[in-house]
């Protein structure tokens, strides 16, 4: 098995030139969509940033970023991640499974670097 992680979607809109584009019909996978993407139909490459870091989250976490059933919330992980990170519980976000197989300083930076990327204004992304 080889994983990948891929979607190229988004990627055919952009012309050959452009940086920053705007849409009236949004097209992406909920959870991963930026905020001004959803909101406003403005993308740019801080829209794959944020895609990335809810990745980085789901990585560290086993978890998606979906809401559950019955929650009004599309970002659940994003924030999850944000109120343990708050709370100075950031290692609580760390899946079970591999709990015993990182160095806590590593973990916590791959966490960092996931909520820098998942920042609400895109100028303020990593």
């Amino acid at each position: 098995m080889v994983p990948k992680i891929s979607d190229f979607g988004l990627a055919r809109i952009f012309g050959e030139d452009e940086a920053i584009s705007e849409t009236k019909r949004v097209a992406g996978t909920y959870g991963y969509m930026s905020p001004e993407y959803v909101i406003q139909g403005i993308y740019s490459a801080k829209s794959d940033v944020f895609s990335f870091g809810v990745i980085v989250l789901e990585v560290i976490s086993n978890q998606r970023n979906r809401g559950s059933s019955n929650s009004k919330s599309i970002n659940h992980l994003v924030e999850l991640a944000w109120s343990l990170w708050n709370k100075g519980k950031a290692l609580e976000l760390v899946d079970e499974s591999i709990s015993n197989s990182f160095s806590i300083a590593e973990v916590l930076k791959c966490i960092k670097v996931g909520l820098l990327c998942i920042q609400e204004r895109p100028n303020d992304r990593l």
